[in-house]
């Protein structure tokens, strides 16, 4: 693929993001609708929106939908592959021979896509806020013992705060150590990976996306893009839905047997409480849903996780010297955005080979 063809889908900004999509998506004489975070605004002062696109006869009993932005600046890349998808001929075309709908929803959230945080307004993960919240939180009871380790009084952090993380480490293993900071935490507002109280604003927004397109559907593909896990430029398939050996075998049989699932200890992803595909559950109980987080490698898992602390860091720090500021920002976009024609090729290859498969489980479900 010439490097200008990789090139062209992809935004610098999330404005430029919206403005893409939405001229491809009325090019395309898809059903759009807007859905405005009122709250706030943008970075450069901008509406901040979930906008979705649906292609093919409404109420479709088949229906694929493919998600940008859950964890903010990782919409940069799911934002490239559905403009490209909806500058794809062949697929739109297989799509519709199949009828199969095809749901794009951008910008999940929107708020973090634009100011570059991973989390929402409120510093919730929106892959930790899927949960039944008429039920007790989950208790990550390991979570408090590490924040002050990865979340130290100062940053950068010191040698001395590095050796206290290390020694945690080498007492507890990675494994536990990355678990115990990573799979979800329902106590601090103000940490990492933290889960909120209350649905948000944007798990509110999905639901009522999937309400209105998904209730007549009798089966659903959801791919959920993402960024930051895995080795560079590399599309990991995660099954991110429930424990249920039927649903993952179908997932396999859709997606091949380099589909893993973080339950099982196979994934680069932690087995994380309320991902964001997970309403499908409550919202769509009519349909059989196959389920994919297509999670595309940047840099170094620990690098990653050292900008999403110096990330978390700073929003509890709003003295921070402006130039540290600008860093943490840069850094943390180029954690989950590699800014070059080889690795958005290398995304939109393999993107489009996800969306086929998907297209073929939904074809031929029964």
């Amino acid at each position: 693929m010439p490097s200008s063809a990789a090139t062209r889908h992809f935004s610098g900004t999330y404005a430029e993001a919206r403005r893409k999509f939405l001229e491809a998506a009325e090019a395309r004489s898809a059903r759009i609708e807007s859905f405005v975070l009122e709250a706030h605004r943008g970075a450069l002062g901008e509406t901040l929106a979930t906008d979705t696109a649906y292609i093919g006869t409404p109420g479709a009993a088949k229906l694929l939908i493919v998600s940008s932005g859950t964890h903010g600046p990782e919409g940069f890349c799911g934002s490239g592959c559905q403009v490209a998808t909806l500058h794809d001929e062949d697929l739109l075309a297989r799509l519709a021979a199949a009828q199969v709908g095809l749901l794009l929803v951008h910008a999940v959230n929107p708020h973090g896509f634009s100011h570059l945080h991973r989390t929402n307004e409120d510093n919730i993960d929106l892959n930790r806020n899927h949960i039944d919240f008429g039920a007790p939180l989950p208790v990550n009871a390991s979570y408090a013992e590490v924040e002050p380790l990865v979340l130290p009084a100062q940053w950068p952090p010191s040698t001395e705060d590095d050796a206290a993380m290390n020694a945690y480490i080498e007492r507890h293993g990675m494994r536990a150590f990355r678990a115990a900071v990573t799979a979800g935490q329902y106590g601090s507002p103000h940490g990492l990976f933290y889960g909120g109280t209350a649905p948000s604003w944007s798990n509110r927004t999905m639901r009522g996306i999937l309400r209105r397109h998904g209730t007549a559907a009798t089966h659903i593909g959801w791919i959920d893009i993402h960024t930051g896990l895995g080795p560079y430029g590399h599309g990991e398939k995660i099954y991110p839905g429930r424990n249920a050996p039927a649903d993952l075998a179908q997932a396999r049989a859709w997606w091949g047997a380099d589909v893993f699932a973080p339950f099982d200890g196979q994934s680069a992803s932690a087995d994380v409480s309320g991902p964001a595909v997970s309403a499908v559950y409550d919202e769509c109980t009519q349909a059989s849903a196959a389920l994919m987080g297509l999670e595309f490698g940047t840099l170094p898992d620990q690098e990653v996780l050292l900008r999403l602390r110096a990330d978390t860091w700073l929003r509890s720090h709003p003295e921070a010297p402006q130039a540290l500021k600008l860093g943490i920002r840069q850094q943390l976009r180029e954690a989950f955005y590699c800014d070059n024609d080889e690795w958005k090729g290398m995304v939109l290859g393999q993107a489009r080979v996800v969306l086929l498969q998907t297209l073929q489980g939904l074809k031929h479900a029964a």
